[in-house]
């Protein structure tokens, strides 16, 4: 059947939030109302991904660098597989990539993820960068509460 393109999630109050921030900021378009987002680096040659702070503790990180396979540890066991694939096919060639998923923590809960990010000077053999950027809603999914999925 696939996967499903999009999901709508029934969140409870019990579900912990991603804390909004205080009132009056800058934000002409409510981005920041409904997502927390934070870039990312990488590079391709020995293979680190320095990640933020907010990042580094949502992906259950002990610090900012890691590899891909310590990142991808927490995403859902349905999703992780696609994701490698996606950064290896980013890796050979300078493209533009994204992917969504869902981190599942210690304590069970789910937090959405998306990723949009772009890998450069990888031609001809060298080891280029990557760049991206992790979008987090502000919101949680309970363990045991399953999205509705529509594909």
């Amino acid at each position: 059947m696939g996967n499903a393109l999009f999901k709508i999630a029934r969140t409870t109050l019990a579900a912990p939030c991603i804390q909004h921030p205080p009132s009056g900021g800058d934000d002409a378009d409510g981005f920041s109302r409904f997502t927390v987002s934070e870039s990312w680096t990488g590079d391709l040659a020995n293979g680190i991904i320095r990640l933020g702070d907010r990042a580094t503790v949502l992906h259950g990180l002990d610090g900012p660098e890691c590899g891909l396979l310590n990142m991808t540890r927490c995403y859902d066991a349905h999703d992780r597989a696609h994701v490698l694939d996606l950064f290896e096919q980013a890796a050979t060639v300078s493209s533009t990539f994204c992917y969504s998923t869902t981190i599942v923590s210690d304590d069970e809960y789910r937090q959405p993820v998306f990723c949009v990010a772009e890998t450069k000077g990888v031609e001809g053999g060298v080891a280029g960068s990557i760049c991206g950027v992790f979008m987090f809603p502000r919101f949680r999914l309970a363990p045991t509460l399953p999205a509705i999925a529509y594909a």
